[in-house]
């Protein structure tokens, strides 16, 4: 007798039992139960199943089952009680994890405090707003939405979000033009398999999105960047044919295109028929004025929109959306592949619920001023107690950067390790072609802790940033 499965409906618990081996079916059956809780599988005050169902599971005796249990409860791994069943006993723990099979993860710093950039408080997210809009969404949803998704995404998102992006972003589209992937890499990911010829990207920028690209075949150019963004003026000497650009909050270096800028890049898309990926990284996140709206406003047929929840709801729902240019819809829908296996409809209708029922509005709306505190709260803290230090950057997102002197990053960044604080340095944001001067600094994400810790955040902060010159 191999392996077998022992369902246990009473206790509503399934059984994984080796039996395996040599011997009589009790001992092997003994041998199975004792390995399932060395091993940790069954935990201490697990109900083990009645023996007429196990028995009946395994397609043996009942005696042998109650044999063994009974021998298993004079050895100590037992424990048995009229009226509550059979269970582990609470003193047969398992293993350590170290003891029971060797370790070959690497030695990680233990974290005390993050500050990594990109991430939302977890602690804030709308769990009441968001388990309303679900169950309302399930209870309205038509028999399809739980069969074969169709790879454009749901159409009760599309439509929700054609509407929240024209009102809230500028954005100029309908729901047959949006394609719904999940999350902005998924998107890139997508548009790698249909452009053609190199991308230009900011020379500051995530490694992880150039990987990307270049993954898919293209090569990355970079452009330098200023205090207005992206030098669009190099465009035309790169041989591009697209253009990966982050115009609201641009990241990380924290400044937006300029109007001119803007302009340019548009005026470069039509004159040599390329193609603007407008990154809307945390473009509803700005506290010193309205956010700036979308570029993709200024030219739809040129412009590839993309957004997700990832940094204003949770980057755990993988939900991401692409508006395009009416030309390329059937050649992303193509590349994403003829059915959708990539987000939950379920978290798909949830959304489209949340944005339509005004939850996202009022979630946002609530979230300026709580991460508008924590930058305040961030830039207060270092002006007193590292006065040397300065921050750059527009009042907007979730991250800031903090400028640091010549040839002290690394050092900053040991530092940081040592007290078990987890942040970035601008260091890996730099494209490896760029022939910008390089910038020493820290990415510092302060949307990442919850309240509670953040001031010990800030305190952990400043204990690693280099003394004044």
């Amino acid at each position: 007798m191999a392996e077998t499965w022992g369902n246990a409906p009473e206790s509503g618990a399934d059984l994984h039992l080796d039996l395996s081996g040599e011997g009589s079916l009790r001992g092997r059956l003994m041998r199975a139960l004792r390995e399932a809780i060395r091993s940790g599988r069954l935990a201490p005050g697990t109900r083990l199943p009645p023996h007429r169902s196990l028995a009946h599971d395994l397609g043996i005796a009942r005696n042998t089952v109650a044999n063994a249990y009974a021998e298993l409860v004079e050895e100590g791994w037992l424990h048995a009680r009229q009226g509550s069943g059979t269970r582990v006993a609470q003193r047969a723990t398992p293993l350590p994890l170290d003891r029971a099979r060797p370790s070959r993860r690497p030695h990680r710093p233990r974290v005390t405090h993050s500050l990594m950039p990109s991430s939302p408080d977890a602690a804030a997210f709308p769990r009441a707003a968001w388990l309303t809009s679900t169950r309302r969404a399930v209870a309205a949803a038509p028999n399809d939405a739980f069969g074969v998704g169709d790879p454009r995404g749901r159409v009760e998102l599309r439509e929700a979000l054609a509407e929240y992006l024209a009102r809230a972003r500028g954005v100029r589209t309908e729901p047959d033009r949006i394609v719904v992937c999940s999350g902005f890499a998924h998107g890139l990911q997508l548009l790698g398999r249909v452009l053609t010829g190199p991308v230009a990207v900011e020379s500051y920028g995530l490694d992880f999105h150039r990987d990307l690209i270049e993954k898919a075949g293209r090569r990355t150019v970079p452009l330098t960047v200023d205090a207005h963004g992206a030098r669009i003026d190099e465009l035309p000497g790169t041989g591009a044919r697209a253009v990966l650009l982050t115009p609201a909050h641009q990241f990380p270096t924290g400044g937006p295109l300029h109007p001119e800028r803007r302009a340019a890049v548009v005026d470069w898309a039509r004159a040599h028929g390329g193609l603007v990926v407008e990154d809307d990284y945390d473009g509803e996140f700005r506290y010193d004025r309205q956010p700036v709206g979308a570029v993709q406003g200024l030219d739809p047929d040129r412009i590839v929109y993309l957004g997700s929840a990832s940094k204003s709801l949770s980057p755990a729902l993988r939900l991401g959306w692409m508006v395009l240019p009416p030309w390329l819809v059937d050649e992303v829908v193509a590349a994403k592949g003829p059915r959708e296996i990539w987000s939950s409809a379920v978290d798909q209708l949830a959304l489209a619920d949340f944005v339509a029922c005004g939850a996202y509005d009022r979630h946002l709306r609530r979230m300026r001023p709580h991460y508008r505190r924590r930058r305040d709260q961030l830039v207060g803290t270092l002006a007193e107690r590292a006065p040397h230090i300065r921050v750059s950057g527009i009042a907007a997102g979730l991250h800031a950067v903090l400028e640091l002197p010549e040839n002290t990053e690394a050092t900053a960044l040991r530092a940081a390790r040592r007290r078990g604080l987890a942040l970035d340095g601008l260091g890996p944001y730099r494209h490896p072609d760029t022939t910008m001067p390089r910038r020493e600094g820290l990415v510092i994400g302060y949307g990442t802790p919850p309240d509670h810790a953040f001031a010990a955040a800030l305190e952990a902060l400043c204990l690693t940033l280099p003394d004044p010159a």
